[in-house]
C-alpha cells in the first residue's frame, strides 16, 4: 500500500518540498529535525518523543515545529525520519510503511535479522524508500578512499573516543563499530566466512571496547577495534592492496597514498609514489539528507538501502556472537570469573 503521498505518484513534482516528520527529539533527533528545517528540499511537519516538552524545544529550535503524537505525525508527514533508541527501530518502521510513509531509519535497521528482513520486504512491497542512516556513506573520506583502493587485502580500522552517556542503550559494536564494519563491507566484494572478536563492558551494562578480526571469502582481512572508553579521539582506517597502500585519518581529514600510479615520486623505492589528500569540512548529515529527498521525490536510487542496511547488522551480529563466544572460552579456562 503506497498510502497518501507514497508510492510514485509525486515524485519529480517540480520544485515540491518533501513533508517529512522526525520520530525521536534525543541526540540525533535533533540534529535530524534542524537539517530537515535547513533543507532546501524537506519541510519539518513535527517531532514526536515520549518526552513531548523535549520535542516542543527541539521543534521550537528548529523553526518551530509542532510536538505531535505519532498517528498525528504519520499522518501530516509523507516521509519521517526515525531517530528513537535502537530497540524500537523495528516497530516504528514498520509502522510508517504500513501507513505509506517513506523511512529513514537510523542505524542498525533493526535488533535481528528476521526484523530487517521484514522491513526490506515491506519496503519492496510497498514501493515506498527504506533508506538506513550509515551516515558515512555520504562522507567526503568514503569517496577519497574508494576512488584509490578497490580490491584490498588487508584493512585496519580505528575508532576510539572518551566515554559519554549517550548511545550506551546498545553495545560499541552497533553505536560505533558498525560505522566501520559499513565502510568495510562497501568497499569489501565478498561474504564474510569468519569472525573473531573480544570485548568488555567497562562502564556500562554492554560491550564498551571491541576488536574484530574478520576474514572474507575472497581472502580479505579487516581488523576493526572500536572503543568508548579511550582518553581521546581517533578515527583512522589503513588499507594494504596490489593498488598500494593508504592511510586515512578521518579526524585530522588527511590521506595518504603510497603507490605506483599518482603523486610525488619517493627517491629510493623503485618507482613508487606517494601522493597526500586533503578534504574540507563535509555537512554528511545535510548530504544524507539530500540523497534521502532525491529518492522519494525524483525516484533516485537508495545509495543505503535495507539490504545494505542488513549486511552491516548482520556484521555486527557476527562480531556480538564472536565476543560471547569467546568470553565463555575465557570462562571454561578460569581466565575470567563466570559472569
Amino acid at each position: 500500500m503506497a498510502g497518501l503521498f507514497g508510492g510514485g505518484t509525486a515524485r519529480g513534482a517540480k520544485g515540491r518540498q518533501l513533508r517529512v516528520g522526525v520520530i525521536g527529539a534525543g541526540h540525533f533527533g535533533r540534529f535530524h529535525a534542524l537539517k530537515v528545517a535547513a533543507s532546501p528540499r524537506e519541510t519539518l511537519v513535527g517531532i514526536h518523543d515520549p518526552d513531548m516538552a523535549r520535542a516542543a524545544s527541539v521543534g521550537a529550535e528548529a523553526g518551530g515545529a509542532p510536538a505531535l503524537d505519532l498517528d498525528t505525525l504519520l499522518d501530516r508527514s509523507e516521509a519521517v525520519v526515525i531517530a528513537a533508541p535502537a530497540e524500537h527501530h523495528f516497530i516504528l518502521a514498520d509502522r510508517a510503511l504500513r501507513a505509506g510513509r517513506h523511512v529513514l531509519v537510523e542505524k542498525p535497521i533493526a535488533s535481528t535479522l528476521d526484523q530487517a528482513d521484514r522491513l526490506a520486504a515491506l519496503a519492496t512491497e510497498t514501493g515506498l524508500v527504506l533508506q538506513v542512516g550509515h551516515l558515512l556513506r555520504y562522507s567526503a573520506e568514503h569517496r577519497a578512499i574508494t576512488e584509490r583502493i578497490s580490491r584490498p587485502l588487508y584493512i585496519e580500522a580505528t575508532r576510539i573516543a572518551p566515554f559519554k552517556p549517550r548511545g550506551t542503550d546498545v553495545s560499541v559494536i552497533l553505536d560505533l563499530m558498525i560505522h566501520d564494519l559499513d565502510l568495510v563491507l562497501a568497499i569489501v566484494d565478498s561474504e564474510i566466512e569468519d569472525v573473531d572478536a573480544l570485548g568488555a563492558a567497562v562502564s556500562s551494562q554492554h560491550e564498551d571496547i571491541a576488536n574484530a578480526r574478520v576474514r572474507f571469502a575472497n581472502g580479505c582481512v579487516a581488523t576493526i577495534t572500536a572503543s568508548r572508553i579511550s582518553l581521546k579521539t581517533e578515527r583512522r582506517m589503513r588499507l594494504f592492496s596490489e593498488e598500494g597502500y593508504l592511510s586515512a585519518d578521518f579526524v585530522k581529514r588527511e590521506l595518504t597514498m603510497i603507490g605506483r600510479e599518482t603523486g610525488l615520486p619517493l627517491p629510493g623505492t623503485g618507482g613508487f609514489r606517494r601522493q597526500a589528500v586533503t578534504w574540507d569540512d563535509h555537512d554528511t548529515l545535510a548530504a544524507e539528507h539530500a540523497a534521502f529527498a532525491a529518492s522519494c521525490l525524483d525516484g533516485a536510487p537508495v545509495l543505503v538501502d535495507a539490504q545494505a542496511g542488513r549486511r552491516a547488522l548482520a556484521a555486527a551480529l557476527a562480531v556480538t556472537g564472536g565476543i560471547r563466544a569467546a568470553r565463555e572460552r575465557m570462562e571454561r579456562s578460569g581466565l575470567v570469573r563466570m559472569s
